[in-house]
């Protein structure tokens, strides 16, 4: 018989495509989980609106979901809106030791600067953003001048 405990159980499984270090129930994108019989169903908030990995996360919750003997479906949805508030404390030590600095508390001001937050390498603080651009829409470029490292850092939002 399938639990919602076994459930989150495998979710603890499903890695988030960009990010590998972490899970999905890291990242906080689960919303909820339905279980009736060995049907189940799991509500999940983007991380972006137009997040290209949304096709691969409903697959890969999907074969976890089979691998208990359940029968999945995935759903997103918007509201709530997804925040970096979500992530789990050890998701934020996951993300930083895979490299990426972990999103530092959201603004509360439409208009905030970039915090580069301190480097996940040597742990300094003195560093700089090089471009809020990163390799995806959820993290900028930073530069760490004491040990001269390149690292991205998840954005706040």
């Amino acid at each position: 018989m399938v639990t919602e405990a076994l459930v989150y159980e495998a979710l603890s499984g499903v890695a988030d495509p960009e990010i590998p270090a972490v899970s999905v129930l890291d990242l906080g994108i689960i919303e909820e989980v339905k279980v009736v019989g060995d049907d189940v169903e799991v509500t999940c908030l983007p991380t972006f609106v137009g997040c290209p990995a949304l096709d691969v996360i409903r697959e890969d919750i999907e074969t976890a979901l089979t691998s208990i003997g359940a029968h999945g479906t995935v759903k997103f949805i918007y509201k709530p809106p997804w925040t970096t508030d979500r992530i789990t404390d050890e998701g934020k030590r996951k993300l930083e030791e895979y490299g990426l600095a972990p999103p530092g508390p959201r603004p509360h001001l439409a208009l905030t600067v970039l915090s580069p937050g301190r480097c996940p390498y040597c742990g300094s603080s003195e560093t700089v953003v090089e471009s809020p651009f990163g390799p995806t829409a959820c993290r900028a470029t930073c530069y760490c001048n004491a040990c001269r490292n390149p690292y991205e850092k998840f954005k706040s939002v």
